[in-house]
């Protein structure tokens, strides 16, 4: 019979078919643990790896990002998977946009890039619940990080999700993902090895069928660490002390593996950026590469905790402490992804322990950054023009109970005045603005263990109105599960509860530019304020928030985060990826100083100014 076309068509595509199959089966690789190092196709392979988080960095500049790994002399690197963002409310995932965690995978993959995976179901990573997501709270008896039920049963609904995407991107079925991480730095939070197992065998149910590993810093190796798997030792680089512990929890033997090797660290709010010398830590990073051990430093690129996914540390010692938005974390990358020197003298570090025959690619020059024009706002609207419909309850309502995960949540009563007194809130998480009669008469702030504040009430019936705001949730420690955002106790005043409330949820999970209509110039509550700009040409560049007060800021959308006047963060970076040429939009939701109309901008970050608490 004679070919049509329609057969050649048909021919042609059964041919590429086959040679991508066989591409593809020629990728295979193997991934082995000897008894002192990685085998990489049989051959000992170094793991010179870097963190950075898929959420923390714009969708479109994943690959800028890993093209600066590269340059940098890494050869892999590690991401945490975050269950809230990708379950935010219970039954419904998300994989899309800046969620698209296979994307990322097969980004690096494309990049010349090994992937160590961190899917435990809890992350810490300074970030929102430690990566839970809100809603677990909801569910009665449930207990994170245990053998409780109905935990295991939503955290294997979860892993499965995960691996239906990831799995088939390990190592040993064609991909890029080395190892598998399975829970992170349990030792710090129990020692329930009968957990553990469990955690194993969800991982492998789900088809992670590679190298699984674990991760504890020195004090936590003893209740973290699973018989089986490899045993990583976090926050040292001395290559002696490394041996002997691994040696000590597996049999005597490695590889010998450093899961976070902190080259700087996080920051929180009222208190200095953390900052450490390069050279001292270069010097640290040559000691244990040139003792052969392998490591993924923890961050080599922070990016920034956007939206309200910032977490935030607490136990019985210490304040409450709720992270920045920038993640900078004095990493090698910036926050914008540009070489620093610390990062230049990493990859001369780096360069020094390669084989002899690999060259690394010339660095990436620095994205241009610029100023913008001052941005006048001409349309706001208070908070009280804001509310819709409210929800009515004798005593206030928690966050979890009104099911809404982060944002504001506006409480509303009617007391009788023409009387002085003290109003208290009994466990407020975590920030209240106290407003009489719709104006406002102080501010509460948990993490100075503020409850209380004293009033005089005017003649009549008084409107009290509290606006909480949720800075966060606890990521690390004993209170996993004591993390309820809003008014979690009570009111009182003069020792008498308050009761009778309003509850108007303002979560603001997406603003909507167009909805602000009233020319408010100067309103004296909370407001949320837009203006548009136009730009010519896009660059990086950074809002300063230096004569606002608090709040949050979106552009054309993207929620790029919070800010707060005490420092030391105080301004905001925003991508020239989320610009565009033409007219750009911007809501900024101020909480202190209303009356602020104007913004501007600069060319550089200002991530250390400290003002008053």
């Amino acid at each position: 019979m004679k070919p049509t076309l329609k057969h050649l068509w048909i021919k042609v595509i059964l041919i590429t078919c086959f040679a991508s199959f066989g591409a593809f089966a020629q990728s295979k690789h193997t991934f082995k643990l000897a008894d002192s190092v990685f085998l990489l196709d049989n051959k000992p392979f170094q793991i010179i790896s870097g963190e950075m988080h898929y959420p923390r960095i714009p969708r479109e500049a994943w690959r800028d990002r890993m093209k600066m790994a590269k340059a940098m002399g890494l050869n892999t690197i590690g991401t945490y998977v975050f269950w809230n963002v990708h379950e935010p409310q219970k039954d419904h995932f998300d994989f899309s946009g800046n969620n698209d965690i296979t994307e990322f995978v097969r980004i690096a993959k494309e990049e010349g890039l090994w992937v160590l995976l961190r899917p435990s179901p809890y992350v810490c990573a300074e970030w929102e619940f430690g990566g839970y997501p809100y809603w677990l709270q909801n569910i009665k008896g449930l207990q994170v990080r245990s053998k409780e039920a109905q935990y295991l049963k939503e955290y294997k609904e979860y892993i499965t999700e995960i691996g239906k995407r990831l799995a088939p991107l390990q190592v040993n079925h064609g991909g890029n993902i080395l190892m598998v991480q399975v829970e992170n730095e349990y030792g710090s939070y129990g020692n329930d090895k009968e957990y553990l197992k469990i955690n194993e065998q969800l991982f492998k149910d789900a088809g992670f069928d590679g190298v699984l590993s674990t991760c504890d810093p020195v004090p936590a190796l003893e209740g973290g660490h699973l018989a089986g798997l490899l045993p990583g030792v976090n926050g040292i680089d001395n290559p002696d002390q490394i041996r002997a512990l691994i040696n000590k929890y597996n049999k005597g033997k490695g590889p010998y593996f450093v899961p976070e090797w902190y080259p700087a660290w996080f920051d929180w709010w009222g208190t200095k950026h953390h900052e450490v010398d390069p050279k001292t830590y270069a010097n640290k990073l040559d000691t244990a590469l040139k003792g052969g051990i392998s490591i993924n430093m923890y961050m080599f690129h922070g990016g920034t905790t956007r939206g309200f996914m910032n977490g935030a540390n607490y136990n019985d010692s210490t304040a409450y402490e709720p992270q920045i938005s920038s993640y900078d974390y004095d990493a090698p990358l910036d926050e914008a992804g540009n070489a620093t020197p610390k990062f230049m003298l990493f990859r001369e570090v780096i360069k020094r322990n390669l084989p002899a025959n690999q060259v690394l690619s010339e660095v990436p020059a620095a994205k241009p950054a610029a100023a913008l024009p001052a941005i006048k706002f001409t349309k706001s609207t208070d908070i009280f023009s804001l509310i819709g419909k409210p929800k009515l309850s004798e005593q206030p309502l928690t966050f979890e109970a009104l099911n809404q995960p982060y944002g504001f949540v506006l409480y509303s009563s009617t007391i009788k005045g023409g009387r002085k007194g003290v109003i208290k809130i009994n466990e407020l998480r975590d920030y209240g603005l106290v407003y009489i009669n719709k104006k406002l008469v102080g501010v509460l702030d948990r993490r100075l263990y503020q409850d209380s504040l004293a009033v005089n009430l005017p003649a009549g019936n008084v409107q009290l109105d509290i606006l909480v705001e949720n800075l966060g949730r606890i990521n690390f420690g004993p209170y996993l599960l004591k993390n309820n955002k809003g008014i979690t106790k009570n009111v009182t005043f003069n020792g008498k509860e308050i009761k009778s409330w309003k509850m108007y949820p303002l979560p603001f999970d997406q603003t909507n530019a167009q909805k602000i209509q009233a020319k408010v110039n100067s309103p004296s509550a909370a407001a949320l304020k837009s203006a548009s700009f136009n730009l010519t040409k896009v660059a990086d560049t950074y809002l300063d928030m230096r004569q606002w007060g608090k709040g949050l800021v979106w552009v054309n959308g993207h929620n790029l985060g919070k800010y707060w006047g005490i420092g030391p963060q105080q301004t905001i970076y925003l991508p020239a990826e989320w610009l565009k040429k033409g007219k750009n939009e911007i809501v900024v939701f101020e909480l202190l100083k209303p009356k602020q109309n104007t913004l501007t901008s600069l060319d550089k970050p200002i991530l250390n100014e400290l003002k008053s608490k």
